[in-house]
């Protein structure tokens, strides 16, 4: 009875030990969902080039930088300017001169939207002084920027006594004698005619100073030009002397500047 209790004892623990063998010789099966995942990623894997792709595609369209470049790659005409001259449209030929001289400036200048003074000298001799010979050709001599140094000289280059000389500050109204700048855009002249003073246009910005305008005028496009001595004012031309130099009378001062061309 002995030896049966053995027997039996040893063959339940060795059909356990089988099951036990069997069971990690072959794991149940992991539920179907793990299975998915493999198959997920190995899609994923062969579309996420495609992917990738389109992104950087669409990324690299939509740079600005891609397209600034596009845009001053290509060659500056001067059509615009040339015509609203030729139509005696000297209000959109000025806003044209300013947007030329952005664009030939450099590319600070265009994100930024005006140019500095020390950025005058990137322009090229050729295309400042062809803006310059289209304002001369449709104004019979009468406007830009060689006028204007030509009068700047005439008056030991002093732009207090230019601004007056061309028109860009009036006299005041008042009891004594007192001169401010002209209020942009509607106390500007917009025509050729003969009361229209020499010099007028095109306008130069001198709200951050006269550095600016001196950059334009001091040009290597306009070198050469003949100097010619100063000479002294009269009723037209303004206050005498040089209004820059020294402590001025209450009669001399000008009002705070005010205009924006």
């Amino acid at each position: 009875m002995t030896t049966n209790s053995l027997r039996s004892l040893h063959h339940h623990h060795f059909s356990s030990l089988k099951r036990l063998s069997t069971s990690e010789s072959n794991p149940p099966p992991p539920p179907s969902s793990l299975f998915l995942k493999p198959s997920s990623s190995t899609t994923t894997t062969t579309t996420t080039p495609t992917t990738l792709s389109y992104s950087s595609s669409t990324t690299t369209f939509s740079l600005s930088s891609s397209t600034t470049s596009s845009t001053t790659s290509q060659p500056i005409t001067f059509d615009t300017l040339q015509h609203h001259l030729s139509t005696q449209n000297f209000r959109q030929a000025d806003e044209e001169t300013r947007r030329l001289l952005i664009v030939l400036a450099g590319e600070a200048a265009q994100k930024r939207g005006y140019v500095f003074f020390s950025e005058v000298q990137f322009i090229s001799e050729a295309d400042l002084k062809a803006i310059d010979d289209l304002w001369k050709q449709y104004s019979n001599k009468k406007f830009g920027y060689s006028v204007q140094k030509r009068l700047w000289q005439k008056v030991n280059k002093d732009f207090t006594k230019l601004f007056l000389k061309v028109g860009w500050m009036k006299k005041l109204d008042t009891e004594v004698k007192q001169y401010n700048y002209r209020a942009f855009p509607n106390e500007f002249i917009w025509e050729l005619n003969d009361e229209t003073p020499e010099g007028h246009l095109p306008l130069t910005n001198a709200l951050r100073g006269t550095r600016l305008h001196n950059s334009i005028l001091s040009h290597p496009a306009f070198e050469g030009q003949e100097e010619q001595e100063a000479e002294p004012e009269g009723e037209n031309g303004g206050v005498q002397g040089n209004l820059r130099d020294g402590p001025k009378p209450l009669s001399d001062r000008f009002f705070k500047p005010d205009y924006s061309f």
